[in-house]
């Protein structure tokens, strides 16, 4: 048998406040032992419970904060009386001064301090004639006072007939003289009892104020500091607790004058913005470095500061939000609200958010290639389609367009691009490539025409992608679409674009996500003039998206909350005003819904003659150039002959990239389809074509028959 546990219980049959029944035993086969818990056990418990307990906590920290206001207290009217007695006021100025190198305030402090010793030094030479002054003063004062009393008790005694009214008024008074000494000497003795009291309850006060106690010991609501405006106090303070030496003991050298560092605090936006001249020997990347805990510090999340370098030396603009203003959407993007709006592709500025001030940011896309990454779900799309929207309303811009994901974000320029292919797969990543070679065959056409020929605006536009230049699909000739050699495809297409499309009005746009290496070459990222981003995981991923210049001088967008800093941007570019000094700018885009960019697109489109989009490329070897021509006109009346030529060249790059007006001409002679001017450009009928067409397919049939 094992070990039995014998457990005592009591009969309850018997009243509670009679424990007189008897002990029954009770055998428990197996049961672990019951031990009582030792007096001191429990007893430790309980003390460490009350201890432990956040009352006890709260009246620790009530007992600490206002012992330490009243010392602290003290303290501070102390410090406050020798300032007023002394010259040291004007002496930190001074070091201040000197610290800065401000040596014209340094001599102006000297200047003052100088007039306050000899402003001083006289009050003391008069106190040495002041008892005597003081004397002689009562002395004629009370002789006079006294002679007055008589005058007016020898006038009431005439009045009266009484001669003893003569002293009446000196009479009343030494009798009003004695009721104040009674009055003073019934409350004297509660007044000393009291006196230090008050005067305790004074200091404390003051240390109240000025929250002269510890962090750990103030209230919540003070400690959080939520919303606590900026001063030049807090910003000084926020500074000195970096910890950062050097800083730390310039500070402190400087004292309260620490302030002289600072240049005015403004109202920047949902914010305040404010320029600090460090030291010597403190570097701005120190104070970079420390971007968290000065955030920190001035009882802000690390979000709502920005740390930029301007072009003073040794200084560093912090810019700091209201606490939440930046969790606050902005309004919804003129686009939207103004149905009358139209883009002008040269001199406008498409409006594409707010900067931190509040201003409206707006971004020229004149001869700019662009390139927008970040991480996934943060609005990339978004941003990229605010800007084609807006170029959209220029009736002059073509668009050729691979979204490389393929869920629909792009479907709304269906009718309005010349080329939209939607897709992730390898056979997307193919028609698109040759959709970009497409384009490079038009630039090398337009690189050729006559010096002084205009020409309007394409734009090649692929969203996600990365996918194209992961893709690891390869031509007939072995050649990779993807990659980032010499004979990629994809990469080399993009990359003669950057280098000669912008003289001609052949742009490339790109979005793509989580940047690296091998998903964003180098060159490739180099060559966008315009370059954005929105949140990213690393420093290495924010320097490969706006490169080291941007991000050695405050470039952040690593330090972005993904998911809560939706739709914002850290941009790069000369097409958008970045205060002076600066290399970036921070851009809270729009957010424009699928509905919103769909009402968009229609008016777009009823600025336009009418657009045949293409969703293939056509590589096949056979095929029908006048079919083609009617393919890529459309339900327009009539396209130009250029137009015309350019659509040809996307639909078959292999058949008509090599394209001129001279052989659309032959085709569309030989058809009896001749082209023919029209407000003085030459343009190619609609109806024209499609009526050969239909005789052609009418001759056919009777021939085969």
């Amino acid at each position: 048998m094992s070990e039995n546990v014998v457990h005592l219980h009591k009969h309850t049959d018997t009243p509670a406040t009679v424990d007189t029944a008897p002990t029954v035993l009770t055998v428990v086969p197996d049961a672990p032992p019951v031990r009582p818990v030792p007096l001191w056990v429990r007893s430790g418990r309980a003390v460490k419970t009350a201890v432990t307990h956040e009352r006890t906590r709260s009246a620790g920290r009530a007992v600490v904060r206002h012992g330490l206001y009243t010392f602290n207290g003290g303290r501070i009217a102390a410090r406050r009386a020798w300032d007023g007695r002394t010259g040291s006021r004007y002496e930190r100025m001074i070091r201040a001064a000197e610290a800065a190198g401000n040596l014209e305030a340094a001599e102006e402090w000297e200047e003052r301090l100088q007039r306050f010793r000899a402003a001083r030094h006289h009050r003391r030479m008069d106190l040495l004639h002041s008892p005597v002054d003081a004397a002689k003063g009562v002395a004629v004062g009370a002789g006079m006072s006294v002679g007055v009393l008589v005058a007016l008790g020898v006038v009431l005694a005439i009045s009266t007939g009484q001669a003893a009214d003569v002293v009446t008024p000196l009479t009343a008074t030494i009798d009003f003289i004695a009721l104040l000494i009674r009055i003073v000497q019934i409350v004297w003795g509660p007044a000393v009892t009291i006196g230090p009291f008050l005067a305790l309850l004074a200091l404390w006060s003051v240390g109240r104020k000025q929250h002269a106690a510890p962090q750990w010991a103030l209230p919540s609501n003070v400690r959080s500091g939520e919303g606590e405006p900026i001063t030049p106090s807090i910003v000084v303070k926020a500074l000195r607790d970096l910890g950062i030496p050097a800083l730390a003991r310039a500070i402190k050298e400087m004292g309260d004058a620490g302030a002289s560092m600072l240049g005015p605090i403004t109202i920047a936006g949902c914010g305040v913005e404010v320029d600090v001249t460090l030291p010597s020997g403190v570097s701005t990347n120190e104070v970079q470095s420390k971007r968290r805990k000065l955030a920190e510090n001035l009882t802000r999340h690390e979000h709502e500061v920005f740390i930029t370098i301007p072009q003073a030396a040794r200084t560093v603009r912090l810019w700091i939000a209201d606490s939440g203003a930046l969790d606050e959407p902005i309004g919804p993007s003129p686009l939207v609200t103004d149905e009358t709006m139209t883009a002008d592709y040269k001199k406008g500025k498409a409006p594409w958010g707010q900067d931190l001030r509040g201003d409206a940011a707006a971004l020229s896309l004149y001869q700019r290639h662009l390139l927008i990454t970040g991480l996934s779900n943060q609005g990339k799309t978004v941003a990229l389609r605010s800007l084609a929207l807006w170029l959209s309303l220029d009736k002059s811009v073509q668009f050729l367009m691979g979204d490389l994901k393929g869920v629909g974000d792009w479907a709304m320029f269906d009718g309005l691009a010349t080329t939209l292919i939607q897709g992730p797969t390898d056979e997307h990543v193919i028609q698109v490539t040759e959709m970009v070679e497409s384009a490079v065959d038009e630039m090398n056409r337009r690189i050729q025409a006559p010096p002084g020929t205009t020409f309007p605006p394409l734009i090649v536009l692929v969203d996600e992608a990365q996918v194209a230049f992961m893709c690891p699909a390869k031509d007939e000739d072995k050649r990779p679409y993807g990659g980032s050699k010499a004979n990629s495809r994809y990469f080399m297409a993009v990359r003669k674009i950057h280098n000669q499309g912008r003289a001609v009005n052949v742009l490339m746009w790109q979005g793509t996500q989580d940047p690296t290496n091998e998903n964003l070459p180098k060159l490739v990222r180099e060559g966008a003039h315009t370059r954005a981003s929105l949140a990213l995981g690393t420093e290495s991923q924010a320097r490969m998206a706006l490169g080291d210049k941007a991000v050695d001088g405050g470039a952040a967008p690593n330090l972005l909350r993904p998911g809560l800093d939706r739709g914002t941007l850290v941009v790069a570019s000369d097409g958008i005003t970045i205060p002076a000094g600066q290399s970036s700018i921070t851009v809270r885009t729009h957010y424009i819904d699928d509905d919103a960019a769909k009402a968009i697109t229609d008016r777009a489109k009823a600025l336009r003659d009418g657009v045949t989009t293409l969703h293939a490329i056509d590589r096949s070897e056979e095929h029908d150039p006048l079919a083609d021509i009617a393919a890529v006109i459309g339900d327009a009346p009539r396209v130009r002959t250029k137009d015309v030529l350019a659509r040809l060249a996307t639909r078959n790059p292999s058949a008509y990239g090599e394209w001129s007006f001279i052989d659309l001409k032959r085709v569309l002679d030989d058809a009896g389809a001749e082209p023919y001017k029209s407000d003085g450009v030459m343009v190619v009928s609609r109806d024209r074509v499609a009526r050969t067409l239909a005789n052609r397919d009418t001759e056919g049939s009777a021939s085969a028959e």
